[in-house]
């Protein structure tokens, strides 16, 4: 770091000095600093405690308790000259320790801090800008920020951090430097991981590595419930209908019985919105499907009541396939909701069945002119 002389244009090194050399300590001095300068670390923090230790079962304490402009809770820990090699679990321990803690729990850990000098309702209130009820605190299981503040880090350090950013926790590492010019000390706060200027690309691809984990999870999980779902439906069809009989479990959220046509088809689909019933044509081309479906929607009234109900027309120009359907809104991702999506199922796949069988021979003649 250099300061520059105007008059003479020139420049001079300002001298690079450690915490030892000017006699400052971790809690007195630095830690003091950032607690009166949040924004020193780069963004705007509330500070809502120093030196906690309200751990059950352990007498720990991390050095600084704040809270970012999202509600997050940002767990800084201090070091003077010298990291030391046990900082990134330490401050790991103190995020495990603080993920439980609630929106009651942290107004009451701040206005300890505040003592008589404010209400933290107030405090918090003003911060955010939103009334106390508006405000969310502490929301998600690894919503805790880890920010470790040293003048250097070691290797095994930086090298943990790194390798866990790749797994979604959020850390940073902020190089905190003094220098001393004549009579005056600087001090200069350096973010180092992840750097500032890769710091939006690294975000973004680890972003989108947990999201892929996330989505590869989701569907996984997804192809259980429906599995069960679908053995669940078979065996409660069972002596009920036979149109499913011969079909086979399936981890789809969709079952398909042929109705005598090739290419259209008797769909069950469910999804976490809703239940339905449907005969679905996709035969060929876009041409040949449409003209199948004026087929049918020639014979609506017909159809519908054979049907007894209803049913939703679907032409869908800007695609491919067609459908005529039977829907009902239900999240059939929830157990407690099967019995009635069996039921809908069984009872609307019955009587679409019947309704069209009169058609499905009817237009299997006229589609060999086609």
């Amino acid at each position: 770091m250099y300061v520059i002389d105007e008059e003479t244009n020139s420049i001079s090194k300002i001298r690079k000095c450690s915490f030892k050399d000017l006699n400052y300590g971790e809690r007195e001095h630095l830690q003091e600093w950032i607690a009166k300068e949040p924004n020193s670390l780069g963004e705007e923090l509330l500070i809502i405690q120093k030196e906690f230790s309200g751990f059950s079962e352990t007498n720990e304490r991390l050095d600084l308790l704040a809270l970012d402009k999202f509600g997050n809770l940002v767990i800084i820990e201090n070091k003077l000259d010298d990291s030391g090699t046990d900082v990134t679990w330490q401050v790991i321990k103190y995020a495990s320790y603080c993920s439980n803690l609630s929106k009651q729990e942290i107004i009451q850990i701040y206005q300890k801090y505040l003592g008589y000098v404010g209400v933290a309702e107030e405090k918090l209130s003003e911060f955010f800008n939103k009334d106390i009820s508006e405000i969310e605190l502490n929301k998600g299981a690894n919503s805790q920020r880890l920010f470790l503040v040293a003048a250097n880090f070691r290797k095994e350090v930086t090298s943990s951090v790194i390798w866990l950013l790749n797994y979604n926790l959020r850390i940073k590492c902020f190089k905190v430097t003094p220098y001393k010019l004549q009579e005056k000390i600087f001090l200069n706060f350096e973010q180092i991981i992840p750097m500032l200027d890769a710091g939006d690309y690294t975000i973004r691809m680890t972003t989108k590595k947990q999201e892929e984990t996330q989505e590869e999870e989701i569907i996984k999980q997804s192809q259980i419930v429906r599995q069960k779902f679908w053995t669940a439906f078979l065996v409660y069809a069972n002596g009920r209908s036979n149109l499913f009989i011969n079909n086979s479990y399936s981890s789809e959220n969709w079952l398909a019985k042929g109705i005598g046509l090739s290419g259209v088809n008797l769909n069950l689909v469910i999804s976490k919105k809703s239940c339905r019933t449907e005969i679905y044509i996709s035969i060929g081309s876009k041409e040949l499907n449409k003209k199948v479906f004026d087929l049918f929607f020639v014979k609506k009234d017909e159809i519908e009541t054979a049907f007894g109900d209803e049913l939703i027309w679907e032409r869908k120009d800007d695609k491919i396939s067609c459908r005529i359907k039977s829907e009902i809104e239900l999240n059939c991702y929830e157990e407690d909701n099967w019995n009635e999506a069996f039921d809908f199922l069984i009872n609307t796949s019955q009587r679409l069945d019947t309704a069209i069988k009169k058609t499905i021979t009817e237009i299997s003649k006229v589609i060999k002119q086609f």
